[in-house]
């Protein structure tokens, strides 16, 4: 029931998995009537991140202009359900989000005491060119990861939409729709893709409770895609 263009399968938000290992679980789970070649990547382990392996960082999008940003992105694109400004003009969207109504100072230090794992984050002020809050002055925090084998994106943004809800009751707002060509459902849920995410937000639970709800579905995937895996 929340199926959109921003998610087209059941998958978790940050699946581990080559566009390869995708096209094929998608051929076999819709049973579709193509033929599938895979091209395999030579020198390439699972484990290695792209900064590891000499290639260069190409764009996706205008707005993820760096490989920082990739790594934060799984979690900061549930920013875009909400009234928090991403970090869309300015140079580190994603990475940079907050509001004008938030404390940085405050905001940092609710963060810091859920021990997030693999990144620091730094209270700061900044001003987008464009898109949400144009010109005025915003508070939050950057994310600066430290170690991307730990960092955990997803939880890490969950942690801070979670506090700016607690913290900001009559500011913070989820976005309305239309929303990616989705016209009725809120933003937040087809990106969560479902209603549990925002309702977990909504009832106080904390970001590593929430992480412990995901664990079984995340398990089941882990299974089902083993055979797609080529890479080790």
């Amino acid at each position: 029931g929340y199926l959109s263009f921003v998610g087209l399968h059941p998958l978790p938000i940050r699946h581990g998995r080559t566009i390869g290992d995708l096209a094929r679980l998608f051929v076999q789970e819709r049973e579709l009537e193509v033929e599938l070649f895979v091209l395999p990547l030579e020198g390439w382990n699972r484990g290695d991140f792209l900064d590891e392996t000499g290639l260069p960082w190409v764009m996706p999008s205008p707005n993820m202009p760096t490989l920082d940003t990739a790594r934060v992105y799984p979690g900061g694109c549930l920013l875009e359900g909400t009234n928090l400004s991403e970090g869309r003009g300015t140079t580190r969207p994603f990475e940079i989000f907050g509001a004008p109504f938030i404390d940085p100072e405050e905001l940092a230090a609710a963060l810091r005491d859920w021990n997030l794992p693999g990144c620091r984050l730094r209270p700061l002020h900044f001003e987008p060119t464009f898109h949400k809050f144009t010109g005025t002055v915003c508070g939050g925090v950057q994310v600066h990861v430290t170690d991307p084998a730990v960092f955990e994106p997803v939880t890490t943004y969950t942690a801070a939409i979670g506090a700016i809800w607690n913290m900001y009751p009559g500011e913070f707002a989820w976005g309305r729709p239309p929303y990616e060509y989705e016209a009725d459902k809120l933003p937040i849920d087809i990106l969560a893709g479902g209603e549990d995410w925002r309702q977990g937000i909504e009832s106080g639970q904390s970001p590593w409770n929430m992480k412990g709800a995901w664990a079984a579905a995340l398990a089941a995937f882990d299974e089902l895609t083993a055979g797609h895996r080529r890479y080790e």
